[in-house]
């Protein structure tokens, strides 16, 4: 598996866990990443693989391609995982100049974003022989955004070990004590569990939160997780500083990045997803698989996973009454709170457990590789 991302955020984290599922179910797996990352910091944790590369040249590093294919030989790899769309390029350098009979293999993580219809990406998708995209939309053969063979694209949702979020043993109370939140007994707790980033909408909570306040004093806020590594605080520090500035200190509480998440989502009463462009949603299903009725902008991936009105509710992206709408609504309903987390926990241990995923992407990797 290769991962040259200096970052730790989901898609990081989700390429150990997957590194670690896959050697529990007995493949040999080697670790591919950048020297002192936390990607490399984690795996060696759980005793994996792991050997560092660096690619100064990006997609066209022709001596990092080389170095790569010798990893590769030294570890008899028929088959490299690619997590990390900007690796792409010089994971096909290396099975072209080097390693040709290397199956090389995308699993996607991040959208795609602007069509990728040049001639690069072309010959790039081209040298793929398998795309993993975590959902039916949106995908490399949607409209327009790929030239990619149809043949070599397989839907995997990325899997999660839905076991610890669905059989959490706390009650919500135990778990706000060990999260350190005093809160008076009526609060209703939202959450937005994620890295501090524009992108995930923390922002725009906070100025919804301040006017349901107004007549929903009962409502607080959780926010999870650190700043995106390697671009500053200066998001983090703004959302804190507005935070002070609306009078919300005492209703808006604070946790660091956690590798306990079910944790959290015991804690709350309502998970929020206010993303602009969600890939995917692994916080998403998280919350569902715990059976919280989720609240989330109708946009990326969310659109797939989040069926509105059933598993949860979607609000228009960027419409801050729609979404405190849905707020209130679920306040003034709480049988429909209910029946949508149980609801949205059905249907999250029913589509994406990790032990699926394993099992289709060894389906792709079997059929890639057999003699």
């Amino acid at each position: 598996m290769l991962c040259l991302s200096g970052s730790w955020g989901g898609l990081e984290l989700n390429t150990v866990r997957f590194a670690g599922w896959m050697r529990e179910r007995g493949w040999p797996v080697q670790l591919i990443t950048l020297p002192d990352s936390p990607i490399a910091a984690r795996a060696t944790e759980v005793e994996l693989d792991v050997v560092v590369l660096r690619n100064s040249w990006k997609a066209a590093d022709i001596p990092a391609a080389g170095r790569l294919a010798k990893i590769l030989r030294d570890f008899g790899t028929r088959a490299l995982i690619v997590t990390r769309n900007g690796d792409l390029g010089m994971a096909v350098l290396c099975k072209t100049l080097w390693h040709p009979t290397l199956r090389l293999v995308y699993q996607q993580h991040m959208q795609l974003g602007l069509a990728k219809r040049g001639l690069v990406h072309t010959l790039r998708y081209r040298a793929l022989d398998a795309w993993l995209a975590p959902l039916q939309q949106p995908g490399p053969r949607g409209p327009g955004k790929t030239r990619l063979p149809a043949d070599r694209l397989h839907v995997v949702p990325l899997g999660i070990e839905l076991e610890k979020f669905a059989h959490v043993s706390l009650t919500q109370a135990q778990a706000r004590t060990q999260l350190n939140l005093v809160l008076p007994p009526e609060a209703v707790l939202l959450g937005l569990i994620g890295r501090f980033d524009e992108g995930k909408g923390q922002a725009f909570v906070v100025e919804a939160l301040a006017k349901l306040r107004g007549h929903y004093p009962q409502l607080h806020l959780l926010f999870v997780g650190e700043s995106t590594r390697n671009e500053g605080n200066d998001y983090r520090e703004t959302v804190l500083a507005r935070v002070q500035e609306l009078g919300l200190a005492d209703a808006v509480h604070v946790r660091g990045f956690t590798l306990q998440p079910e944790v959290a989502y015991r804690a709350l009463d309502i998970s929020i997803t206010a993303s602009t462009n969600e890939t995917y949603g692994m916080v998403t299903i998280e919350a569902m698989a715990t059976g919280l009725p989720v609240v989330a902008s109708a946009t990326g991936g969310s659109l797939e996973i989040v069926d509105d009105g059933r598993t949860g509710l979607l609000f228009p992206l960027g419409d801050e009454a729609a979404f405190s709408g849905t707020i209130v609504r679920l306040l003034g309903a709480p049988e429909l709170a209910q029946r949508l987390g149980e609801q949205a926990k059905a249907v999250a241990l029913a589509t994406y457990s990790h032990h699926q995923q394993c099992e289709l992407t060894e389906k792709v990797l079997y059929a890639l590789v057999k003699p």
